[in-house]
Order: structure tokens, then C-alpha cells, then sequence
């Protein structure tokens, strides 16, 4: 009868009352036995806290201590999953990143999903069919011409670019962001507005100051903001076919990343210079899973 009302099986049913079951004595001593909730809440509890995934909460605390300053650091270097290995490799006990995000999921840890980036994040699909425009100019080189090893990711100095906006108008700061396709180190620089010419100033004046030779060539969106970019001196300009952010994917992720410290709608005006290179640091510090959990700024410097 129990078993039906509550849409259980009789087996699970006669484990509960079992498990919650104590022995009590009448009035004449006589004994029997009495289902007690509490108790089988407390049996409950005592066996989940012997097990592996909820012992580490008593044991790990110096872990979970550490993970909270680091993801409330203003700006963030790590992500939950970057924090799991770089604690693991200091030889220290730590859950998998899987157990720690069950954690914060029942609310067990001071920390909670809205103060968390995002952990899935959207993709870049190539939809073949998407937005396609036949007659859409292309402003320069087209990325059909790349050679086979920038789209190998066999060496650095291949990049790819954007602008990050905060609001859609012209008049209005952006950020150019420079992605390195091999390693993912990342550029950040802030420009007035984002007209042609301010674009096309902005990247040469970041070619000069870094040096020609660590750019062997990058990739740009076909944007009319890019128009004169195939004025560059120092560097082989390529263009993504239109509407085809996939073909930018790893500059198009690291934006993604970026929204997190500049999220759209609101103006980039306030935004400063020990700001931006704060970011830039904190992102090119970050350990990174597809590189086997190496910074982005070591793997440049072993690979440049």
C-alpha cells in the first residue's frame, strides 16, 4: 500500500523502513520494533560522509579555502578545472574538477554558479547555409590562400583578430583582441572607435611595438572595420570568409572568455589600460586544458 502511494518498489520501501528502524521497550519491557525518520536520516548522512565524494568536504578544506580566493580574485586567472590540475601537480590531494562542480551544485561551498564563469560554453558552428551572401566583399586576401602550416598549428606567430564592443556604435571604444593560434597568447588593445582607419592605425602601431617577426601573419573577421587592413606593413593579412566566425574559432573562444571581465551593453569608455593588461595577464596565465594545462605565456616563450 505504501509502496504504490509513493510510486516506490516494495524492496525499496523495506530497505527504508529497515535502515531507519531502532528496537524501543513498552511500558511493560516488552520489545519491539519503530521506524524513526530521523534515524534513517542520520544513517544516511553518517554512510554518505564515509564515501569518497562528500569525505573530501572534512578533509580538504586548506583545498576548497584556496579554490575560493582564487575564483573570486579580481581578475581571475583560474577556472575551476585549470585551479583542479595546478593543485594536483603541487602534489596536494584535491577532488576531480566533475566532484567539485557537484559540490557547488547542491550548495555545499561558499561559492555558487552565478559567481562562476560559464561552464559550457557556446560553440562555433559552421553551418554551410548560414547568412550566406555571394555578393559580399572581401577586403583583401581571402583565408583560402593560408599556408597548410598556419592551419596546422605546426608554430607560433599565427594569429587571429576581432573587436570585442561593449555597445554597437561606431563613435565607441572597443578592444582589438590578437589570438596566437598555436598557444593562445592573447593581445589585448582598447581603440577610440572602431572606423577603418583606427583599426588599420591600431594594428600597426601593435606590429611595431612587439616586433614584426612575432607576426607571421593573422587572420581577421571580413568586417567593414577591417577594410584597410590590407595596408599592414609586416605582416600577411588573411580574411575569414563572411559570416564565418568558425573559421577564427580560437579568437572567437578567447572573446568568450573575454565577457567575462567586459560583458556586453555596457560602454568601454571607463576602462583602462592597468585594467586591460591586468586581463591580458590573468588570461594568458591561465592554464589551459588543451595545452595540456601550460600557461599560454610558457608555451609561447618555449615555442617562439
Amino acid at each position: 500500500m505504501i509502496a504504490q502511494k509513493l510510486h516506490r518498489s516494495k524492496a525499496t520501501i523495506s530497505r527504508e523502513i529497515t535502515r531507519g528502524s531502532v528496537t524501543q521497550l513498552d511500558s511493560k519491557r516488552h520489545s519491539h520494533q519503530v521506524y524513526l525518520a530521523e534515524t534513517a536520516q542520520a544513517m544516511h548522512d553518517r554512510k554518505r560522509d564515509r564515501t569518497g565524494h562528500y569525505a573530501f568536504l572534512k578533509t580538504g578544506r586548506a583545498f576548497f579555502k584556496a579554490l575560493s580566493r582564487e575564483l573570486t580574485r579580481k581578475p581571475r586567472v583560474h577556472s575551476v578545472d585549470s585551479f583542479v590540475h595546478f593543485y594536483r601537480d603541487q602534489g596536494k590531494a584535491c577532488p576531480s574538477t566533475t566532484t567539485v562542480y557537484r559540490y557547488i551544485d547542491a550548495g555545499l561551498l561558499e561559492l555558487d554558479n552565478m559567481t562562476l564563469p560559464k561552464k559550457l560554453r557556446r560553440r562555433i558552428k559552421g553551418y554551410k547555409n548560414a547568412h550566406k551572401r555571394k555578393n559580399k566583399k572581401i577586403y583583401g586576401d581571402s583565408i583560402e590562400l593560408r599556408p597548410a602550416a598556419v592551419n596546422d598549428r605546426t608554430g607560433v606567430g599565427h594569429w587571429e583578430g576581432d573587436l570585442v564592443k561593449g555597445i554597437r556604435l561606431a563613435d565607441e571604444p572597443a578592444l582589438m583582441t590578437l589570438t596566437e593560434r598555436y598557444s593562445r597568447t592573447e593581445i589585448i588593445v582598447k581603440i577610440p572607435d572602431y572606423h577603418a582607419g583606427t583599426c588599420l592605425k591600431a594594428l600597426q602601431d601593435t606590429i611595431d611595438d612587439y616586433g614584426a617577426k612575432e607576426f607571421e601573419s593573422i587572420t581577421f573577421d571580413n568586417g567593414s572595420e577591417f577594410a584597410k587592413l590590407s595596408e599592414i606593413v609586416g605582416t600577411q593579412i588573411y580574411f575569414a570568409h563572411p559570416y564565418s566566425p568558425w573559421e577564427r574559432g580560437t579568437n572567437e573562444n578567447a572573446n568568450g572568455l573575454l565577457r567575462e571581465f567586459f560583458p556586453k551593453g555596457k560602454s568601454l569608455r571607463a576602462v583602462t589600460l592597468v585594467e586591460i593588461q591586468a586581463v591580458q595577464s590573468a588570461l594568458n596565465h591561465r592554464p589551459r586544458r588543451i595545452l595540456n594545462y601550460l600557461r599560454p605565456c610558457d608555451y609561447y616563450r618555449c615555442m617562439a
